[in-house]
């Protein structure tokens, strides 16, 4: 028994000192000013505020530019053409393994070419005048199955889309026309007379033919904003192509189905012996991925600067707290409080401003903020730019707050009760 007694009785002492300093840090929170406690509350939500939601708008920059390569260009899967080829040899045989598998929603095939654009042929240039053409990648497409796949109508800024028995018609991405340069910046070469509307001449494999201007996408996606889009049969007859051989074939999966895991049972079907698949991730261009990485690492920086000030902040209010009431911490300390308790209490106070912090954040976070960004995304040159907080990163970074926020109570109550308890009551 008094082995028993001998062994418990630390961990009663522990439970002791833990009750009375909850009561200590309770009453000092109850009895502290009104307007003191809800403007360190307001430090607390703002600086997880700012943990969250400013390495959320790096992130969610790039994020967007994923989600819109995803959307009009790769969609879940993109098969390609292998590095040493011109074309998907077999293409018709893959089609017919994308109609068998399960899980697949619908798939785009496209014919692509390079291909260059002239416009302002029929005007009389002068001796010096070079030709206004620029080039580009023209896209052969079955209208009906891209728009399932990527909605590319959707993003229609003028003019009309394609339709399937349009012939020498074509939608032209907003990078290849001058007159939409302003929207993006300058830089690239663009036509400078052409709009909507305009003929122009469509010069691919050394077979050249007058096209009209239909429309113009602008998806904020570069290898779709630099396309001339076209009816695939008419594609198909300047490159002479009768063996239905594509060149890009993109597939939508249906909901709760995994890319991964379809792309693995293209890979068992041997489609890789002909194609390359990818994910939408793996399908990224790479200074996509390299920008993605700089920003979460700027991200995680500016974040941990703020967890800094969190710190920082909490450790000068706690400790100026502790120093004005140092004589009552010296009372307490007369009448044999224990110092833990009391170390206790401020690490109470300090959990409790950060709590009901967090606790604020999280709320206008998850019920204003992100749907605020998701509707109405922010429209920087390269991106539809949101605000990207994961509940798992959300999380991580609160209990992040917290320590930080413990600590930083503890800290200055320790440094206050180390004091000679007498000279804390006289105040020396």
């Amino acid at each position: 028994m008094k082995q028993t007694a001998y062994l418990t009785q630390p961990f009663v002492e522990i439970r002791n000192n833990m009750r009375v300093g909850f009561f200590l840090g309770l009453r000092d929170i109850k009895r502290s000013s009104k307007w003191t406690t809800l403007l360190i509350i307001c430090i607390m939500t703002i600086t997880f505020l700012n943990l969250v939601v400013v390495r959320g708008i790096l992130v969610g920059l790039i994020e967007g530019s994923i989600i819109a390569n995803r959307s009009y260009f790769t969609s879940d899967i993109i098969i390609g053409t292998p590095a040493n080829k011109t074309q998907i040899e077999d293409s018709v045989a893959i089609i017919n393994t994308l109609k068998n598998i399960e899980g697949i929603g619908n798939y785009s095939y496209r014919y692509t070419a390079s291909a260059r654009l002239e416009a302002g042929y029929d005007k009389i240039r002068a001796k010096d005048e070079k030709p206004e053409t620029v080039a580009g990648t023209v896209t052969g497409i079955d209208v009906i199955r891209e728009n399932a796949v990527t909605n590319l109508s959707s993003k229609l800024i003028d003019g009309e889309f394609l339709s399937p028995g349009d012939f020498d018609q074509i939608v032209i991405g907003v990078n290849l026309l001058e007159k939409y340069q302003s929207q993006r910046g300058e830089g690239a070469q663009a036509l400078r007379s052409a709009s909507v509307g305009s003929k122009v001449k469509l010069t691919v494999n050394n077979q050249t033919r007058e096209v009209t201007i239909k429309g113009v996408v602008k998806t904020k996606v570069g290898q779709v904003d630099t396309r001339i889009l076209i009816n695939e049969n008419q594609l198909r007859q300047m490159l002479g192509r009768n063996d239905f051989n594509v060149n890009e074939i993109a597939v939508k999966l249906k909901p709760q189905y995994s890319a991964e895991k379809i792309k693995n049972i293209l890979v068992a079907n041997d489609v890789i012996k002909t194609a390359t698949v990818q994910t939408a991730i793996e399908g990224l261009p790479q200074f996509v991925k390299d920008i993605q990485q700089t920003f979460n690492i700027l991200g995680n920086v500016i974040g941990s600067i703020g967890l800094a000030v969190a710190t920082i902040s909490i450790f000068i209010v706690i400790f100026v707290n502790a120093i004005t009431r140092r004589k009552f911490i010296g009372i307490l300390k007369g009448i044999g409080v224990s110092p833990t308790a009391i170390e206790f209490s401020y690490m109470i106070q300090s959990l409790f401003y950060a709590v009901c912090g967090i606790s604020i954040a999280v709320i206008i976070i998850f019920t204003l903020i992100l749907p605020y960004f998701q509707n109405n995304p922010i429209d920087f040159p390269f991106s539809d730019g949101i605000v990207v907080a994961a509940p798992i990163d959300v999380a991580t970074r609160a209990i992040l707050l917290l320590v930080a926020t413990v600590i930083a109570g503890y800290v200055p109550a320790r440094i206050v009760v180390k004091q000679h308890t007498l000279d804390a009551i006289l105040g020396r």
